[in-house]
């Protein structure tokens, strides 16, 4: 009886084995930075997956420069990344595209070399912006970036919440205080993690806050996000990202992230965020919850 039963499973073993190539091989490791709105998609991929037959491995909470080097080392399989981000922070280029697609085209184009998939774009562009509370803005007569340009350089010392990344990126405050022509007195701007930005400009402890255009809190709590009259906002489009060895393993993989990426714009990504941040739902509740009502799983 024994000899039977252990034949029984050695064979049931090589049928998974043979049908899907064996259960380790078909580990997708899911990447993924820190904040909301990157935590869902993690959730939203992890799920997605496990759903299609793999068995995808989670790790999250990263930061950009570090989830790119874990994706350049064969670390992580898949991520989603911004296209201003891929451009301007990964491959130094600073140009100025027309378009949403120009962008998307160029930095396909510049990491196929470094066996770098982007899959399709979705239509979400969360780029980064200035928000000031509605009523001081309006108070202070501050509608566009040029406005909050004027105020400084006439004397007005406005505080600045920013996180550590945005106060060093090429795009970020360095960039942006150089496309506007001004400057912050070193001691007005206040660093200090991504989701306490948030919550500091609420509580009045600062004049203004970087903030991600798809954030939910922006409507939540009022907030109004400075016009970038100059264009120096890249576009951020969010894109699955997959490593080319992974995909040509696995070429399937490819359909449901797609199919994800066309579901997604900034309305139901604002509101999912908002789900998490000012609701404060869980990432694997709401992630779950927008791939059910989709069809998707």
């Amino acid at each position: 009886m024994g000899q039977r039963w252990g034949r029984l499973v050695a064979a049931a073993a090589l049928a998974v084995f043979c049908a899907g190539g064996g259960a380790a091989a078909q580990t997708i490791v899911v990447g993924g930075k820190a904040f909301t709105e990157q935590q869902i998609m993690t959730a939203m991929t992890v799920a997605l997956l496990k759903a299609k037959g793999y068995s995808p491995e989670r790790k999250a909470g990263m930061g950009s420069a570090a989830v790119r080097q874990a994706m350049e080392n064969g670390q992580i399989d898949v991520y989603w990344e911004y296209t201003g981000t891929g451009l301007g922070v990964f491959n130094k280029i600073t140009d100025k595209f027309g378009s949403a697609d120009e962008a998307y085209r160029k930095i396909k184009e510049v990491d196929a070399p470094k066996g770098i998939v982007w899959l399709n774009m979705s239509a979400v562009n969360n780029t980064y912006g200035f928000a000031m509370n509605r009523d001081d803005a309006q108070k202070r007569g501050i509608v566009t970036m040029s406005d909050f340009a004027k105020a400084i350089n006439g004397g007005a010392k406005l505080t600045f919440a920013s996180n550590a990344e945005f106060y060093a990126r090429p795009d970020g405050l360095p960039g942006w205080q150089k496309a506007y022509g001004f400057e912050f007195d070193r001691e007005n701007v206040k660093r200090m993690d991504t989701g306490l930005t948030y919550s500091a400009l609420k509580d009045r402890q600062v004049d203004s806050a970087v903030v991600f255009a798809t954030d939910g809190r922006i409507p939540a709590f009022n907030f109004v996000v400075l016009k970038d009259d100059r264009g120096f906002a890249a576009p951020y489009n969010l894109t699955p990202v997959v490593r080319k060895e992974i995909l040509d393993k696995y070429p399937k993989i490819a359909e449901p992230l797609n199919a994800l990426a066309a579901k997604l714009n900034d309305d139901n990504m604002a509101k999912l965020n908002a789900s998490v941040d000012v609701d404060k739902k869980t990432v694997e509740e709401v992630a779950e919850g927008f791939l059910k009502a989709n069809g998707l799983i």
